[in-house]
């Protein structure tokens, strides 16, 4: 079994240990991972409303590239890289006329896209192809008394992509449930974390990823767990901000959800880059 993949831009930047730790889990399961030759940047999701014609080309040509080489699937772990490249699917279906300029974009680069190439999300992947029974059994680590918040972000999920519930997922909190960890009542799952308005306005992100620290701790959560590079480092990175702004003490750790499947399958810390993480957590708990 073997994967295409796509790390995009902030797997190799800001938030290389997501990186790191999808290659290691998929590593521990037996799974390959072939990284797609000469990949280049999804365009991210704000350049659709600046140049939407080149930003649908930018994106294509990563899905022209997966679909030259006979693949029928790309996975992409960031939240941003995964939108868009759906979205480019999308709007090249339902739209000729911008499927008709994207091609006319893509034949100056000598390459073509019949959209026959899917878009999968390695969470996706791990529960549904791989599946938690196989999972579970691979684990030599147990989550026992681990209690974890489970955050989707408001990318992955909406609008509805097919493995999970836009408003309600489960995919995380079945697979950690299985490994030992107890999900927290966190209905906030699926809430935004602000985003690049932590670049623009900031009042406004940092008061949104107070109420995302509020509801973890308030439920007794030892850590967040997510899938997106942009709300990991919102979430962790501007923790002191929110600390001065509203008065409170969070010191919350939060990690990619590979990052704890991967310790929970004996992978070594420092294969899972735990060691890039802002606020350590103490995962001496439940350990077989």
């Amino acid at each position: 079994m073997e994967y295409l993949y796509y790390p995009g831009c902030s797997l190799e930047g800001a938030a290389r240990q997501y990186d790191e730790s999808l290659r290691a889990v998929f590593q521990a399961l037996g799974i390959g991972l072939r990284e797609l030759e000469d990949w280049n940047c999804c365009g991210a999701t704000i350049y659709m409303s600046v140049d939407e014609t080149t930003s649908l080309a930018v994106s294509a040509r990563n899905l022209a590239l997966a679909g030259r080489d006979g693949q029928r699937e790309l996975m992409a772990p960031c939240s941003a890289c995964y939108t868009v490249l759906l979205k480019t699917n999308r709007f090249l279906r339902e739209s000729p006329e911008l499927r008709q300029k994207v091609d006319a974009l893509l034949e100056k680069a000598g390459l073509s896209y019949r959209l026959n190439v899917s878009v999968r999300h390695p969470l996706d992947v791990l529960v549904n192809d791989v599946g938690i029974e196989r999972i579970a059994a691979a684990a030599s680590r147990r989550l026992d008394g681990l209690r974890v918040a489970l955050y989707y972000g408001c990318q992955i999920v909406r609008p509805e992509r097919g493995f999970d519930h836009y408003e309600f997922p489960e995919t995380m909190d079945r697979l950690f449930r299985a490994l030992g960890a107890e999900p927290v009542y966190y209905p906030v799952k699926t809430r935004c974390c602000g985003g690049m308005l932590m670049t623009t306005f900031q009042d406004v992100c940092l008061d949104l990823v107070r109420e995302l620290l509020a509801c973890a701790v308030e439920n007794g959560a030892h850590c967040i767990l997510t899938t997106c590079p942009m709300c990991q480092v919102n979430v962790e990175a501007y923790q002191e901000q929110v600390n001065k702004r509203f008065k409170t003490t969070y010191r919350t750790p939060v990690l990619f959800f590979t990052q704890l499947l991967g310790w929970a399958l004996g992978c070594e810390e420092k294969s899972l880059g735990l060691q890039r993480n802002l606020i350590p957590l103490e995962l001496g708990v439940g350990a077989a």
